[in-house]
């Protein structure tokens, strides 16, 4: 599968959760912290989660992630999700686009799309 080439900022959550990736240029937050050479991860999976499907908690912290994003970093993670067949394949599966895409994660070989729905 090909790795998406946009630099990325981890900010990892706290409660176990998978780490939010966002496009370089996002604030640094004091949590978060350059990822080992992503480039390198190799995705095995990828999932597709709504947002609001998520616990208030943890939508509450992706919600606090994508208003520090600014749009120009939200643009160059769509365009990068566009760009891989296999990340737009899995959208397309659950009648969404990357214009849904919040955040990603990258966790385990597992490459999960957050999107939002309503």
């Amino acid at each position: 599968m090909r790795i998406f080439t946009t630099s990325v900022v981890v900010a990892a959550l706290s409660l176990g959760t998978p780490a939010f990736v966002q496009a370089q240029g996002a604030p640094a937050q004091s949590e978060a912290q350059t990822p080992p050479d992503q480039s390198s991860a190799a995705i095995e999976s990828i999932q597709v989660v709504d947002v609001k499907d998520l616990k208030p908690e943890v939508r509450s912290k992706v919600d606090d992630i994508v208003a520090q994003t600014s749009e120009e970093d939200i643009q160059s993670l769509r365009k990068s999700i566009d760009a891989t067949p296999e990340a737009a394949s899995a959208l397309k599966a659950k009648g969404l686009s990357s214009s849904q895409v919040v955040a990603i994660s990258i966790a385990d070989g597992v490459l999960t799309l957050f999107a939002k729905t309503a």
